[in-house]
């Protein structure tokens, strides 16, 4: 005789009736998940948390009272559930949220209450979401003993987790010089940029493309967020923004970026989806794009996220002779992008997060002198 699937319990927290109700709905429209409990305020969640033991918690960021960043810090302070923040699209909507994950959320939905919003597909992320991060408490655990190994000093344990680095692809002569580097990430990854970017000196001596999977109206919070942190600039692409050296761009969320090489120089294009993409920007069209516009000189970095997308992009990368580093599991918040990677044998170099600005100003030929984590923010 066999158990019935596992359910999920989640903790939806909302100050607007009509919100929890909408994301009551789309939750219990599934058979392994299930509301548990609603509140209307952080202080109603921190007490409902011991009674219920949620797999997770959904949050909205504005709330009178304990507002849902305090209401995370609670929670990410006693241990509980990971939180999944629902957030409006609006400027401070987006700079709370990047706060919340540097706090520890783990992941964001565009809350569902905007004619802009695609509701289907914010249904199939939230349920994406709620069942990979609360699925038999493995988020928990995972942190948990990483953690314990991490104050224990067992680096090295952790270290040896991460997946085999596949056998690099042969290479005739010397290694081309790497013109551009395109960043491919997803959940996990505000927080493991700012673990990257910052770290790169002004002199950086190539440009650089980011694609990091978010709603409409939060990647330039983000890109100002890193810019102020950083002593490369870093801006939200733009139709007709000219890559140059020093220079990171995040490509907008709902467009995909691509690159057009004219006589002076290797320019951004914008535009709409067209082919129904799981994900846009996708980090298979931005990386395949770097692949197409600098060839053997494309240095492919692919970091924590959900998923699988970025596999087709790296290969691009691959067969015109570029170069692909992988970020580990221990340091990934989700090793799902790196292991797909990994597993199609795209990975050239592994490394833990803190160690990746260190192995791009290595590859690149970047001087780092004066450049440590105590010497920037």
């Amino acid at each position: 005789m066999t158990s019935a699937p596992a359910v999920l319990n989640v903790l939806v927290v909302d100050d607007s009736a009509f919100m929890r109700r909408a994301i009551q709905k789309m939750i219990d429209k599934e058979p392994d998940l299930r509301v548990a409990g609603t509140a209307s305020s952080g202080e109603e969640a921190l007490a409902l948390l011991g009674r219920l033991r949620p797999d997770v918690v959904t949050m909205d960021v504005e709330m009178p009272g304990i507002g849902g960043l305090e209401a995370v810090r609670a929670i990410v302070a006693r241990g509980g559930p990971p939180v999944i923040m629902v957030s409006a699209l609006t400027r401070e909507g987006a700079e709370t949220t990047l706060r919340a994950f540097e706090i520890g959320a783990v992941d964001v939905i565009p809350k569902p209450d905007s004619a802009l919003i695609d509701i289907v597909n914010v249904q199939r992320e939230l349920v994406e979401k709620i069942r990979h991060f609360g699925s038999r408490g493995a988020y928990h655990r995972a942190m948990r003993e990483t953690t314990i190994l991490r104050r224990a000093g067992l680096e090295d344990i952790l270290r040896r987790r991460e997946a085999p680095p596949p056998r690099p692809q042969a290479r005739a002569g010397a290694r081309p010089p790497v013109a551009c580097v395109a960043i491919g990430t997803s959940t996990g990854g505000p927080v493991a940029l700012t673990k990257v970017l910052p770290k790169l000196p002004a002199s950086f001596p190539v440009p650089i493309v980011v694609v990091q999977h978010m709603p409409p109206g939060f990647t330039r919070a983000l890109a100002e967020r890193l810019n102020a942190a950083s002593a490369i600039a870093v801006v939200e692409g733009a139709d007709g923004t000219a890559l140059a050296p020093g220079t990171a761009i995040v490509a907008p969320a709902g467009r995909q970026l691509r690159l057009r090489r004219t006589h002076d120089a290797v320019r951004v294009v914008l535009a709409d989806d067209t082919e129904r993409s799981l994900h846009v920007p996708s980090v298979d069209v931005m990386t395949a794009a770097v692949a197409e516009a600098y060839g053997a000189g494309a240095l492919g970095v692919i970091l924590t996220g959900m998923g699988q997308d970025g596999v087709r992009g790296l290969q691009a990368i691959k067969d015109r002779g570029g170069y692909v580093v992988g970020q580990d599991e221990a340091s990934s918040v989700v090793y799902g992008m790196p292991r797909a990677a990994a597993a199609a044998g795209l990975v050239d170099r592994v490394v833990a997060l803190d160690d990746v600005a260190r192995v791009l100003c290595e590859l690149t030929g970047a001087n780092r002198a004066g450049r440590d984590d105590a010497s920037h923010p």
